[in-house]
């Protein structure tokens, strides 16, 4: 039965091949076409351009609509990631031009005409793809220039766009859409406008081959002045973890020896002087932590976002998530969820176990629970806003099925077995020292050797190590900007595990010296606290650093925000936790304890 926790490991990395497989490029796919063949083009969405979350329909907005509207088929990722594809009205056939060709001409009534001008007003993109190729452009403009009072802006909808188009032989390379800033219908009065829509299509011969059509929009991330950011952002942190190792090599390691050497004595010696530091505590050091169930259920929540976030790297250093590949991520983010929760469920448990707890099914519920309640509660209520909203985020009820018979039918059942499997691992919990039965009183501590300001202290220079990076991570979730250096990122990830694991053993360190034996959580806390400076940082980049506004935007950036910063605090935190108990158990063996 032992080897039982083993078992959801071998299924990650078997379904995980799958999902490489799954999903390999669509560039691979063969998209070959004759002169004049149709060429699909599918109308996505339409929304404020600083608002990224808040996304509608592009038929939301009165646009002209083709004869049979036709939604696409779309997969759980691209669901999940607002996106909403039907036939557009543009015919982009191979190879055929066309001049000003007219799409509808339409009387647009008063309350058409003030839904367009509130969303030229709100600056309103929209979004389609052409064979797999994206593209964006605005509906129309606002003449401000020499107004000062808006009450005298003027607002235009644009009605010509001009696809041009790239090929190399018989296949799609590139696909820009030009608005034409001439071509205009004047949204500035209420009152009925008519108004003819027409498009323009000019095809142009490249040499760019077909498999790296893509490579323009992963490129954008590459360029020389991005990369000198991200290579700075890394020096700075490699100097942090310098600083940091050379920091605890020198003063801790000439503590310890020295700690060593004074512990060492013989007995008799050791008799005439009371002892006092961190040897003192040994009796008290491994003293099972309150609220056992609770700790073992982070660990467990811990390791499993941990084995997530290195699965989702490993996809990403491979290729999976290239740009504009839609919904691939929350597509691999939710199989792969499903499929670590035997991890959360045995790590757990066992844990558990070797803490002496008793009743291992509810630690099991709890563990269940940890991450999914919160993310559930956000999810339900985030939904309910967009659902208000009308917007594309609010997931149809279909999706919302799909997602309840994942979690029953593999994330709970995976659950169960890797805790079964962590029940009966029947290992003991290793302590060099022996727990006296009761525990020796805590001296007075000063005010900064309180939680609060050693939580500070260890999410500091972590945060310091990713906050460079962190801007361009948040550009591209929550705006429009590309990244794919993974490998920068990658490297950044690795750099804070370290940084977090050294400083929580520092504090760990100075808190035993103390005679403060109660680590257990602090630790978990310490590692853990840089997911409150990244959501500090959240504040800052809402405020400072962007353009969002309105009241669904605001909800989805501070709630899933929050999702996000409470799984880096439970993964930091098991980190944290997990490297000062290696430390503390060093230290404790290489003395002799009574």
């Amino acid at each position: 039965m032992k080897n039982l926790g083993n078992c959801p490991t071998f299924l990650i990395l078997g379904v995980l091949f799958l999902c490489c497989l799954s999903h390999v490029r669509s560039d691979a796919s063969d998209h070959r076409y004759k002169d004049g063949d149709p060429v699909p083009l599918y109308a996505n969405k339409v929304g404020p351009f600083h608002n990224p979350s808040e996304t509608y329909r592009y038929f939301d907005l009165p646009f002209c609509s083709p004869d049979h509207l036709k939604e696409k088929k779309e997969a759980l990722g691209e669901v999940l990631n607002g996106d909403r594809l039907v036939n557009a009205p543009y015919k982009l056939n191979f190879r055929e031009e066309r001049d000003s060709y007219v799409v509808c001409k339409t009387k647009l009534s008063k309350d058409e005409v003030a839904i367009f001008r509130k969303a030229v007003d709100k600056d309103y993109y929209f979004q389609m793809y052409y064979d797999d190729l994206p593209i964006w452009g605005f509906i129309g403009k606002v003449d401000k220039e020499g107004k000062a009072d808006p009450s005298e802006y003027k607002y235009f909808l644009y009605k010509h766009i001009q696809f041009d188009i790239l090929y190399n032989k018989d296949r799609v390379i590139e696909i820009s859409a030009r608005m034409d800033p001439h071509s205009l219908v004047d949204l500035t009065e209420d009152k009925e406008v008519d108004a003819e829509f027409m498009y323009t299509v000019k095809w142009k011969e490249t040499e760019t081959p077909f498999e790296k059509r893509m490579d323009k929009y992963s490129m954008s991330s590459s360029l020389p002045h991005h990369l000198e950011i991200h290579w700075f952002s890394i020096i700075n942190s490699c100097v942090t973890v310098l600083l940091l190792t050379g920091f605890l090599a020198t003063i801790l390691m000439r503590v310890l020896k020295n700690d060593f050497i004074k512990y060492g004595q013989d007995e008799e010696a050791a008799d005439d002087q009371e002892e006092t530091g961190w040897k003192y505590i040994h009796g008290d050091v491994f003293r099972f932590p309150k609220f056992k169930s609770l700790f073992a259920a982070a660990l467990g929540s811990g390791t499993q976002l941990f084995t997530l976030t290195v699965f989702i790297f490993m996809l990403a250093l491979v290729g999976v998530f290239y740009p504009y590949n839609r919904g691939a991520l929350f597509t691999a983010l939710v199989v792969i969820y499903a499929l670590t929760s035997g991890i959360a469920g045995y790590t757990a448990t066992s844990f558990y176990c070797q803490l002496e707890g008793k009743n291992w099914v509810r630690n099991l519920l709890l563990t269940g629970c940890l991450f999914c309640g919160p993310l559930f509660l956000t999810f339900c209520f985030l939904n309910t806003v967009a659902i208000a909203y009308r917007a594309t985020a609010a997931l149809p009820f279909g999706t919302i099925v799909v997602i309840v018979l994942i979690w029953t039918l593999v994330t709970s059942p995976l659950l169960v077995l890797g805790g079964i499997a962590g029940k009966n691992s029947k290992a003991e919990f290793q302590a060099p020292c022996r727990t006296t039965k009761y525990p020796r009183e805590i001296p007075p501590l000063p005010w900064y050797r309180s939680a609060i300001p050693q939580m500070a202290m260890a999410g500091f220079l972590p945060f310091s190590a990713i906050y460079i990076e962190l801007y361009y991570i948040f550009a591209s979730v929550w705006g429009h900007r590309i990244y794919t250096i993974y490998s920068i990122l990658f490297i950044v990830f690795i750099i804070l595990l370290i940084v977090t694991a050294f400083i929580t053993v520092a504090l760990t360190y100075f808190q035993l010296a103390a005679e403060d034996h109660e680590w257990w959580w602090r630790s978990f806390l310490c590692g853990g606290s840089t997911g409150l400076f990244i959501y500090a940082y959240c504040l800052y980049y809402y405020y400072a650093r962007s353009d969002m506004s309105g009241f669904m935007q605001t909800s989805f950036f501070f709630g899933y925000m929050a999702c996000i910063c409470y799984g880096f605090f439970l993964m930091l935190g098991t980190v944290g936790f997990r490297a000062s108990l290696l430390f503390v158990r060093h230290i404790y063996r290489s003395i002799k304890c009574e």
